[in-house]
């Protein structure tokens, strides 16, 4: 079993690219809405979602596709798109995890380690509980208990908060631009899941936690210096 550091001691994690991929249910949703709207979206554009909110997600398609609605409008059409995304992932399975990320969790755990779920996504419940991971996380924080967006760091503050730990006593993993970002204004440690040069803000880099090994991230940290907190 790996012994913690005495200054790692939170774990806070990301849902979407980081946990599970659900980005292709997001996809698949979106361009079902951009077609009702005759919005071309193709996959490559959808990458300038990630991190955003609902709203602000459907405030981009209206943007490309040169379209006005009023507020009333979009709040329809964002729970229309929700209730199509939470059809899809609530179909999802086990094995839909991503690979690696369950033994991790594990040695986590089993090491003492405190773990958090943190996530823009309203449906993050929901995902865990089809995937069967909730079991797996001390706190769980979704979509609604935010009310700033990243970079803003406050998600990952309150996952800290929960936690009952410090920013410094805590990694954050994440896989997008606006997360990394978010973590080190915070003061979090920050592990990038990705490539390295999609997250050249992130202290540490990995491609996912398929043969990741606790002790090998313990020791990388060791060695970082996580951002000053900004007030």
């Amino acid at each position: 079993m790996t012994d913690l550091s005495e200054k790692m001691k939170g774990f806070i994690f990301n849902l979407d690219g980081v946990i599970v991929d659900t980005a292709k249910y997001h996809y698949i949703a979106w361009r079902r809405l951009a077609d009702e709207m005759g919005v071309d979206f193709p996959p490559e554009q959808h990458e300038n979602l990630r991190s955003l909110s609902r709203m602000e997600s459907l405030e981009k398609i209206l943007e490309w596709g040169g379209l006005y609605m009023t507020e009333a409008e979009k709040l329809h059409w964002a729970d229309v798109k929700n209730n199509w995304y939470q059809g899809l992932v609530a179909n999802m399975t086990p094995e839909e995890v991503l690979p690696g990320v369950v033994p991790f969790l594990n040695a986590v755990r089993n090491s003492g380690g405190r773990t958090a779920l943190s996530s823009a996504s309203r449906n993050a419940r929901a995902v865990l509980k089809s995937t069967r991971l909730e079991s797996y996380f001390d706190v769980i924080l979704d979509g609604s208990a935010a009310r700033k967006a990243k970079p803003h760091p406050e998600c990952f503050l309150l996952a800290a908060i929960a936690l009952h730990l410090s920013p410094s006593e805590c990694i954050v993993f994440d896989d997008a631009v606006l997360g990394v970002q978010a973590a080190r204004i915070g003061g979090f440690h920050i592990v990038g899941i990705g490539k390295p040069e999609h997250l050249p803000d992130a202290e540490l880099v990995i491609p996912g936690f398929a043969d990741c090994r606790l002790s090998d991230i313990l020791i990388a940290v060791e060695k970082m210096s996580p951002a000053v907190t900004v007030g």
